[in-house]
């Protein structure tokens, strides 16, 4: 057996890419689960460079975790998805098959995965705020969850885009303008049983005192704790960060790319090391 020729390697895929912690994650799975010789690397990559460095990736590349700005072009690159990509629109993982690459969207699995930790097993309401990227799989993740109602709340009118997401499940979409003055965030913010939210920090700076009215995700970790989150938990709710829902995510890429059941406690045990 030729093992050069072996898949033993797998990258992330995004710009900017300096800051991912995918590394982390997957290095520690490959340490812990005794994988010998496999490699994880960073790589910048802009949407319109991502099918020339797939394309020329060579047989030892099992697969690629894709972050933004490249998941949209990841998912159009594919030869084949997920039912959960094509839903979503977008993909963070490419994984080798035969005669090309197979998308998934595993940010389902981190959302779920950090709802879980929050402590949310069956919601009927939630407020996601933002409508982009990570939004997506996040709303897609609640209705699979059987929640009832999403509030959306984002400065722009975007729920016609996202209820796609939603269809074949009893969930309804409900969009509210970030900024409204008519839009009674706190008592928003109270009626939800978990708060997601998907935009950066300073995008809601103004508006934490209100929303912090419940359990929250927020997904950004980078700088951890959030503003909302350390509000939230000053107001005795419990909260998750996006390292959390990372970690989750891995998981399964880490299976896909690698056949071998992801060591879990090890993985999140090396995220929680690096971020202190």
């Amino acid at each position: 057996m030729n093992h050069a020729n072996q898949p033993r390697c797998a990258a992330v895929l995004g710009a900017p890419i300096e800051h991912s912690l995918s590394p982390v994650l997957h290095r520690a799975g490959y340490a812990a689960a005794d994988l010998t010789g496999w490699e994880y690397h960073r790589r910048e990559c802009r949407a319109e460079d991502l099918p020339g460095i797939v394309g020329q990736a060579g047989p030892e590349y099992a697969g690629f975790s894709v972050t933004m700005p490249g998941k949209f072009a990841a998912l159009e690159y594919a030869t084949e998805a997920t039912d959960r990509a094509r839903a979503i629109g977008a993909a963070n993982t490419l994984v080798r098959v035969p005669g090309g690459w197979r998308a998934d969207n595993t940010d389902v699995e981190g959302i779920l995965g950090a709802l879980g930790e929050l402590g949310v097993r069956s919601p009927r309401r939630a407020l996601l705020v933002g409508s982009g990227g990570t939004a997506r799989p996040a709303l897609y993740a609640l209705a699979q969850m059987g929640v009832r109602r999403v509030d959306v709340l984002n400065r722009s009118d975007r729920v016609a885009e996202l209820r796609p997401l939603v269809a074949g499940t009893p969930c309804e979409v409900v969009g509210h303008r970030l900024g409204d003055e008519t839009v009674g965030l706190a008592a928003l913010a109270r009626s939800a049983e978990v708060i997601v939210s998907t935009v950066p920090s300073a995008a809601i700076a103004d508006y934490v005192q209100d929303l912090a009215h419940g359990r929250v995700l927020d997904v950004i970790y980078d700088p951890w704790p959030t503003p909302l989150c350390t509000q939230a938990a000053a107001n005795g709710f419990r909260t998750v960060g996006g390292h959390v829902m990372l970690a989750h995510q891995a998981y399964s890429q880490f299976e896909q790319f690698t056949g071998v059941t992801a060591p879990r406690t090890a993985m999140h045990r090396a995220l929680e090391e690096h971020i202190g």
